[in-house]
């Protein structure tokens, strides 16, 4: 395995680098000028654009949308102020399943966040769960610009038998997915490496998947500007349309 590294960012906090353990199959592989994209699409100006909690409620598609699914507590709403780079763009909270509906957020180029409703949670009634699962299914099988699903995996855990459900509903609908670990400064460099390599074998046997996995950390920002590139790629192939996207 690849040693890690340590760079200081502005605040003079050490942040480890997990491009050596992310190199093997885990979207690593983006050049300076893709970073640099990737860094001017999210430096641009972020909004809150609305809720939804029923089909008929999801608001008109401007463009491209990008959603962030995951376990009740995975980190998607820091994930999504880590890629802003607002603090509170998105509301997170220690309280599980406390997002509901599906959270818009509008960005540049006529970009679209999504904030998925978090699943999972035990505790939720079975009429709140049923609920959920719904417009998780209504949006993720009749959205014709949503361009990408990342599902949010904590390092830690992960992949879970909740998991499954939300991938084959992505596999079946042909949705173009792919999984992104969160809180990988939680565990040791063995650990993450143990944790990429199980979830790159479960991911190959699910053929609509994207086949690279990608590390981050909201916390300390490691694997942020790696995420932020690949979202410039797949927005710049989609402005180039299929007969050019590569």
């Amino acid at each position: 395995m690849a040693a890690t590294t340590t760079r200081r960012n502005p605040v003079n906090h050490p942040v480890r680098s997990l491009a050596g353990i992310a190199g093997a199959g885990s979207g690593s592989g983006f050049s300076a000028a893709e970073i640099e994209a990737g860094r001017r699409l999210f430096a641009g100006e972020w909004s809150f654009a609305g809720a939804a909690s029923s089909r008929d409620s999801l608001p008109p598609g401007a463009g491209p949308e990008i959603a962030f699914a995951g376990r009740s507590n995975v980190g998607k709403s820091s994930l999504i102020n880590a890629l802003t780079g607002r603090r509170a763009l998105a509301r997170t909270s220690n309280s599980p399943g406390r997002t509901q509906d599906l959270i818009f957020f509008h960005g540049p180029n006529r970009l679209t966040l999504v904030d998925m409703p978090g699943y999972g949670y035990a505790e939720a009634a079975k009429t709140k769960i049923a609920a959920w699962t719904r417009l998780i299914h209504d949006y993720l099988s009749g959205r014709p610009m949503l361009a990408r699903v990342y599902v949010l995996v904590d390092a830690r855990h992960g992949l879970k038998p909740a998991d499954d459900a939300i991938l084959e509903i992505l596999g079946k609908a042909a949705v173009s997915h792919e999984i992104v670990l969160t809180k990988c400064d939680q565990v040791s460099d063995a650990a993450l490496a143990e944790r990429l390599e199980a979830v790159n074998a479960a991911m190959a046997k699910r053929p609509a998947a994207f086949p690279d996995v990608l590390a981050t950390s909201a916390r300390n920002g490691a694997g942020i500007p790696d995420l932020r590139a690949a979202i410039a790629r797949l927005r710049a192939e989609r402005d180039a349309g299929p007969e050019r996207a590569g």
